[in-house]
C-alpha cells in the first residue's frame, strides 16, 4: 500500500504517469485504480457511516488550538499536555478534572506522596502521616485520612504547617480532608469544629423519655427516647423489655445485668448505652452508681457515657424487683417500704433508707406516724443531715395532755450523695412510738428533660 503509515502521505504506484500519445499499459493502471479504491475504503467517512479500525492519531495541539476540536468552536476540545497528559480546553481555557479516588488501608506510619492526590487512606492503628513538601505536592493536591483504630498524627514537612499548627491530631473515629496550597496545608475544619467548638463541647448531657416501668419481679421496660450524652447522640426508637435473669444482651427481651446475677436487697442503676458502630441505644443495669463503674465484660462494642443514668430500681430480700410506677422522674412504690418503728429514743445521722436507691441523692417521700399515750410528748424528725437546732425538713411533734392519740403526715426529704439521711425519735415525756414508711422518690439527678 503506497500510503506512508507514519505521515499518511499517498504516493501512486510507479508507471502510472503517462505522456501524450503513449499507449497505456493496463497492468500498472489497474493496480492504481485498485489501490485508490482501497485507500478510499480505508478513509474515515465524514458522515460517520463507518468506524475507525485502528487508533486515530491527532495533532498534539495546544490549550488555544486543541488537536481535536470543533468546526463551530475550534478552541474547545482535547490536546496533549506536557508529560503525555491529556488536556481539555474550553474556549481556550484549560479545564481540570480530578483523578480517580484511590483507597488504601494502612496499619502504620506513612509518607503521603504526590501520587496520593485524591487518595483516601484508612489507618487501623496509631500512625504518623508525614506530608511531602508542599511545593513538591503543589497547589490543589488533596488527601483524606480516616482514623479507624487509633489516633493519627499529620506531620507536615519541616517548618510547614497544617491549619497554622506544626501538627494535626486526628482522634480515633474521626477523619480529616487535607488540601495543599503549594506552601502550606489546610483542612476543611469540620473535625476541629466538632471537637473544639463551644456549642458542641459545652452542651450538658440530657435525654428525652426513656422512662422505666415495672413489668414483673424479673423484668422491666424502658420507653422509647433519645439522648445526648458525653457529646454523642443516640436513641432507642421503640420500648425495650429487659430481663434481670441474665447478663446483657442487646435488643428487646435481652438480659440487662452488666455482670453476675440479681442480688437481694440491692439497688440497680439503669443506664442508656450506645453501640459504637452505629449509634444504636440499649439499657444496662449495674450496681455501680456512676457510668464509669459499669462492668464492661459483657458490653463489648458498647459505651457507657456520662449523664446516661435513666433511673434506678430496687430488689427485695428474695432477689426480686420491687414493683413501682414511674412518672417522668417521680417513682412511686406500689407498696410502701417500712423503714423503722421504735418506742425508744433513736438518733442516726447515717441512716440508709430501705425504700430508696443506694449511692445517689434523691428526694425521698415518707410517711411519719407518731402514736402516744395520754400525758405524753414525742418528736419524730427526718433531715438530710443533722441540723444544729434540730429543725428538720420533716418533723412531727405530738404533745397530748389527756387521752392517747395517733398523728400521721407525709413529707419529702433529700438524701445525701451517698443515699443516707438523719433520723431522730425522742420521747420527751410519757410513752409513744414513731414509725416511718417510704412510698418512693423523686430522682432529681437524672438528666431527663421531658417525658
Amino acid at each position: 500500500m503506497p500510503r506512508n503509515p507514519s505521515t499518511g502521505v499517498y504516493s501512486k504506484p510507479a508507471g502510472t504517469t503517462p505522456s501524450v500519445g503513449q499507449v497505456i499499459d493496463p497492468v500498472p493502471w489497474n493496480a492504481l485504480t485498485t489501490d485508490l479504491g482501497n485507500e478510499i475504503t480505508n478513509s474515515l467517512p465524514r458522515d460517520g457511516s463507518a468506524p475507525m479500525v485502528a487508533p486515530l492519531k491527532a495533532a498534539s495541539g495546544t490549550v488555544s488550538a486543541p488537536g481535536v476540536g470543533f468546526s463551530s468552536n475550534p478552541q474547545t476540545g482535547m490536546y496533549l499536555k506536557g508529560g503525555g497528559l491529556l488536556g481539555f480546553t474550553q474556549n481556550g481555557v484549560d479545564v481540570s478534572f480530578d483523578q480517580a479516588m484511590i483507597y488504601a488501608a494502612k496499619a502504620g506510619d506513612y509518607t503521603a506522596l504526590a501520587s496520593d492526590n485524591n487518595a483516601v487512606h484508612r489507618f487501623t492503628a496509631a500512625a504518623i502521616v508525614s506530608l511531602t513538601a508542599a511545593a513538591t505536592l503543589g497547589a490543589n493536591w488533596h488527601y483524606t485520612v480516616i482514623a479507624d483504630g487509633a489516633d493519627v498524627t499529620i506531620d507536615p514537612n519541616g517548618a510547614e504547617s497544617i491549619d497554622g499548627a506544626a501538627t494535626l491530631l486526628i482522634p480515633n473515629g474521626y477523619s480529616a480532608f487535607i488540601v495543599c496550597s503549594g506552601s502550606a496545608f489546610f483542612t476543611d475544619k469540620l473535625m476541629s469544629r466538632i471537637l473544639t467548638k463551644a456549642d458542641i463541647v459545652n452542651i450538658a448531657d440530657y435525654f428525652v423519655d426513656l422512662v422505666p416501668s415495672f413489668v414483673s419481679t424479673t423484668s422491666i421496660s424502658v420507653s422509647s427516647g433519645s439522648a445526648f450524652c458525653g457529646g454523642k447522640s443516640f436513641s432507642i426508637p421503640s420500648a425495650l423489655t429487659k430481663v434481670f435473669t441474665s447478663t446483657f444482651g442487646a435488643g428487646n427481651n435481652g438480659g440487662i445485668l452488666d455482670t453476675g446475677a440479681i442480688g437481694a436487697s440491692k439497688t440497680y442503676h439503669l443506664y442508656a448505652i450506645r453501640r459504637i458502630s452505629d449509634g444504636a441505644g440499649d439499657i444496662v443495669a449495674s450496681l455501680s452508681n456512676t457510668p464509669g463503674g459499669v462492668t464492661m465484660t459483657n458490653l463489648s462494642g458498647w459505651e457507657v457515657l456520662s449523664g446516661c443514668r435513666v433511673g434506678s430500681v430496687l430488689s427485695n430480700s428474695s432477689s426480686q424487683i420491687i414493683a413501682f410506677k414511674q412518672y417522668g422522674n417521680r417513682v412511686q412504690l406500689e407498696n410502701a417500704v417500712p423503714e423503722f418503728s421504735t418506742s425508744a429514743n433513736l438518733d442516726n445521722a447515717s441512716y440508709n433508707p430501705a425504700g430508696l436507691p443506694d449511692g445517689i441523692s434523691v428526694d425521698g417521700r415518707f410517711s411519719l406516724n407518731v402514736s402516744v399515750a395520754g400525758n405524753s410528748n414525742c418528736v419524730l424528725r427526718l433531715n438530710t443531715t443533722k441540723p444544729a437546732d434540730l429543725n428538720s425538713d420533716a418533723m412531727l411533734i405530738v404533745n397530748i395532755a389527756t387521752s392517747a392519740q395517733q398523728t400521721k403526715i407525709g413529707a419529702k426529704v433529700r438524701t445525701t450523695a451517698a443515699g443516707l439521711m438523719w433520723v431522730n425519735y425522742v420521747v420527751v415525756v410519757g410513752a409513744g412510738s414513731g414509725t416511718v414508711d417510704c412510698s418512693g422518690w423523686d430522682d432529681y439527678t437524672v438528666r431527663r428533660i421531658a417525658s
